[in-house]
């Protein structure tokens, strides 16, 4: 059974495959059927309202309609509800009862895939949107060290942030990711960690796939992670070469690119997973990416499934440890209490709540979950028309945050830890890394 059940749901949520070359996936008439059909449905339901956007969207543009149903909505203002959608997953596997197997066939999040790939293949997507999304060039490009410097004050800096908003649409209160010059892969360049065991008496081997972003903008998250598998006596290695997983193109509906950047990885990553490596990234997204949306997305490719069973969520391989016996238990600090937000794109991963479960392994020690979206997205929320609602998205954590007694809050996703950030305002403390604290707590 999955970690994660439906309201109300008595069989667990199926994924069918995305045939995304095919004629009906393209076809714009069948698309806007398809979108009137689910559409009428989510408006007979309403369950998902408190989720994003794009349901409350949605129902407002009905019940202002002359008709108040669907039919009374022009087609135009579908895109309304699209742009909404950041593909979360978590209406499809926490709230929908009309999801396959039932015969009513609802995949909301696929097919707002579907109508982000027909928008994008009609040109509609402007160049802020193209420049956001491209992680690899924008890293590589404001990676270099004066720019980096450059660009990290420029985003400190209120008025320039205001002429961004003006110019090309970011919004000035949104928090911007930091670019560190000293990326990860420098910082490893010349270390044993490469390519190398770390020790003889190792227990496993383990592949890090540094993402783009824990290179570029988190490179301290991947080095407190790599710490605690060497720690934990693993042969560990980074992925020889890699490039942006995907996700971010995948939100933009640039499907074409997606396979571009799955052509560059699956090969490194098969041969990680022909040699019985285990394979894991520090990003939540990324994760699933590999894990779910490659699969669903290139389902006849042999060598993409068999990267699918190599790869892990980082708390999922630690309590994989902790099953075998493997895992240093030996812990010198305790960490007190600690708010913890689950990502949405960990959530759906249907693999239970292992970040907590290896932190209650630490002497007092108490977690206490939070199951809200952050409502960042990668993009969303640094997107002039969208902060606002992301922000709003965000306060229900806020909220709990604030008004909790806890030394610590955390998330698996830094973007929702800065998110969350964003918006605390009457506590001191500021989002850690659950890698930091578990490095804490061994002392090392």
């Amino acid at each position: 059974m999955n970690d994660i059940t439906r309201e109300g749901g008595v069989e667990a949520p199926t994924r069918h495959p995305i045939n995304w070359k095919t004629g009906e996936f393209n076809d714009e008439g069948s698309l806007f059927d398809e979108l009137e059909r689910v559409y009428d449905i989510c408006h007979g339901c309403r369950r998902c309202v408190n989720l994003c956007n794009a349901f409350p969207t949605l129902f407002d543009l009905i019940d202002e309609s002359e008709t108040f149903e669907v039919d009374g909505v022009k087609k135009d203002n579908y895109w309304d509800v699209v742009e909404h959608c950041y593909l979360c997953d978590l209406c499809y596997m926490t709230k929908c009862p009309y999801v396959p197997p039932h015969e009513w066939n609802v995949d909301f999040p696929h097919l707002m895939l579907r109508a982000k790939a027909q928008n994008f293949r009609n040109g509609n997507v402007g160049v802020r949107d193209k420049i956001l999304t491209s992680t690899d060039k924008v890293g590589s490009f404001v990676g270099i060290p004066i720019v980096a410097q450059t660009a990290n004050i420029a985003n400190t800096i209120k008025p320039m942030r205001k002429i961004m908003e003006k110019t090309i649409g970011i919004h000035s209160e949104a928090v911007l990711p930091k670019f560190y010059s000293n990326s990860l892969r420098k910082r490893f360049k010349n270390k044993k960690i490469v390519n190398e065991v770390i020790n003889d008496n190792h227990k496993a081997k383990v592949a890090v796939f540094v993402t783009c972003y824990g290179n570029r903008n988190e490179p301290d998250v991947v080095e407190d992670l790599i710490a605690i598998l060497k720690h934990n006596q693993l042969e560990v290695r980074l992925v020889k070469q890699e490039k942006c997983c995907g996700m971010p193109k995948m939100e933009l509906g640039d499907l074409e690119s997606v396979e571009r950047l799955k052509d560059y990885n699956i090969p490194e990553l098969l041969k990680l997973a022909n040699d019985d490596w285990s394979i894991i990234a520090p990003i939540p997204s990324c994760v699933l990416m590999f894990k779910k949306e490659l699969p669903l997305l290139f389902a006849e490719d042999n060598d993409v499934q068999k990267v699918k069973n190599a790869f892990y969520d980082p708390f999922e391989f630690l309590m994989a440890l902790k099953k075998n016996g493997n895992l240093n238990t030996d812990f010198t600090e305790s960490l007190g209490e600690i708010a913890y937000h689950i990502p949405c794109h960990q959530r759906v991963q249907n693999i239970g709540p292992k970040t907590k479960e290896v932190l209650e392994l630490i002497p007092n020690t108490n977690i206490s979950v939070i199951e809200r979206c952050s409502g960042h997205d990668g993009t969303y929320a640094v997107k002039t028309e969208y902060h606002e609602t992301s922000m709003k998205i965000c306060r229900p954590i806020i909220n709990k945050i604030e008004k909790s007694k806890i030394d610590h809050y955390i998330s698996d996703c830094p973007m929702a830890g800065h998110q969350i950030d964003n918006g605390v305002e009457n506590i001191k403390i500021r989002s850690e890394s659950p890698f930091a604290l578990l490095r804490e707590a061994y002392g090392i």
